[in-house]
């Protein structure tokens, strides 16, 4: 076990851009239309919503623009979702207003330039917004380009998964994925109660996949990278599994059912509910 390091992302974003571009200028008509696991949302509103958030990283993160205060001010960790869900709603609606070429052309141009923006920032500089569902409260650059990447690569994989294209789950693309995820693992454990020196192995399997190791240290859990000897439960289930699950492609009830779990399960049964996104 080593404890874990940055993930350091910035030089995937030109080509996971590209290949979005790419599949997105091969698809029909029909595939526009498709729906997709993300709700009520088909290809094209996935498309639209994508490019609503590179806009806005762009305005805020290299612009400087702010967007105006919320009314009612943010309260809480649901207030910040409500709003988001708002924001989003709002950009998507709108966008169906738009051809699927207007908005292949204007996500390649501001695809590019949110690109040019990563490779910019400083990676251990503060970040202008922390990555909540981590339970940080102020974030590292590296964190919060990292949480930009797993963004675009699951949105992008709902619409390769809705027409049918190859997946992006090679290493080069879904281990860093995965690895950001569960970054989330001692925030979604901080209820479940352990003795000091616990350890519970989180195996997940395949090209893109590794181990983790979450261990009790005093009031709260610590997160390792590799596999402990000694462990008081396994976890064990695919890469697809583990991303679909963290971004709610799966219910809790469906993951649990494709895990693995040996040694105390009631150690285990928390990952099922865990989620990497905002919500």
């Amino acid at each position: 076990m080593e404890p874990v390091q940055p993930i350091l992302v910035a030089g995937l974003f030109p080509g996971l851009h590209a290949e979005l571009i790419s599949l997105l200028r091969s698809l029909s008509p029909e595939d526009w239309r498709r729906p997709t696991v993300a709700g009520a949302w088909t290809v094209q509103d996935v498309t639209a919503h994508l490019l609503d958030v590179q806009l806005r990283r762009l305005s805020a993160q290299r612009d400087g623009a702010r967007l105006p205060p919320p009314d009612p001010p943010l309260a809480g960790y649901d207030d910040i979702v409500a709003l988001i869900n708002r924001l989003n709603a709002e950009w998507v609606a709108a966008a169906r207003r738009l051809s699927p070429r207007v908005l292949t052309d204007l996500l390649d141009l501001a695809g590019r330039q949110w690109a040019e923006l990563m490779a910019t920032l400083d990676p251990f500089a503060p970040a202008p917004i922390s990555v909540a569902w981590a339970g940080e409260e102020t974030s590292l650059v590296w964190f919060d380009m990292a949480r930009e990447l797993t963004e675009h690569w699951h949105h992008q994989q709902q619409i390769r998964d809705a027409v049918g294209a190859p997946p992006l789950t090679s290493r080069q693309w879904l281990h860093p994925v995965l690895d950001t995820f569960l970054r989330a693992l001692p925030h979604a454990y901080r209820e479940v109660g352990a003795d000091e020196g616990t350890r519970i192995v989180f195996e997940v399997k395949g090209d893109a996949g590794g181990d983790w190791t979450l261990v009790r240290e005093g009031a709260a859990w610590t997160l390792y990278s590799g596999d402990s000897t000694e462990a008081d439960c396994r976890v064990r289930l695919d890469q697809d599994t583990a991303w679909r699950r963290l971004t709610k492609g799966l219910t809790a009830g469906e993951a649990l059912a494709r895990m693995e779990i040996t040694g105390n399960r009631a150690l285990g049964e928390p990952l099922a509910k865990m989620l990497s996104v905002m919500a």
